[in-house]
């Protein structure tokens, strides 16, 4: 019975060491992985051109043609051609003109810029509207000096 049991565990730890062996083997052949990983990088990829990144930009507007949905703003030193692609941006569209300022929210399809949200802002600072002397001396009231 001790040389039945002793055959066996001797057959079994053999059995066990070449399977190890052939299970490592495998791997290390370059053809066979390499074709299943290819699609799957392109699938990744893929995944990531779907999930594309939102961009929001700042600007005046430089161009506009509100009929075929697109416009131009420059922010800055750049300007960035967009197109209008849901009904809320193209009526934002008809509202706007050259020379306003937006801000826009768009992301990058096809190598096209597509704007998802168009807001018209206030306008800067600077350009208020400009007061003339007589509306300066009303806002100021008169004090007349104090003696003592």
């Amino acid at each position: 019975m001790k040389n039945m049991i002793k055959i066996l565990v001797v057959a079994l730890t053999t059995l066990s060491f070449s399977a190890l062996g052939f299970a490592q083997a495998k791997p290390a052949s370059p053809a066979t992985p390499a074709t299943p990983a290819a699609p799957a990088t392109e699938k990744k990829t893929e995944m990531k051109s779907e999930k594309a990144k939102t961009h929001r930009i700042t600007g005046e507007v430089t161009s506009l043609d509100a009929k075929a949905g697109t416009f131009a703003v420059k922010e800055k030193d750049k300007e960035i051609k967009l197109t209008a692609d849901s009904k809320s941006a193209k009526g934002a569209l008809e509202k706007l003109k050259v020379g306003d300022m937006v801000r826009v929210s768009y992301t990058e399809k096809d190598g096209k810029m597509i704007a998802s949200s168009v807001k018209a802002e206030a306008k800067k600072a600077t350009e208020k509207k400009p007061t003339t002397a007589t509306e300066k001396k009303a806002d100021v009231t008169e004090k007349k000096p104090t003696t003592k």
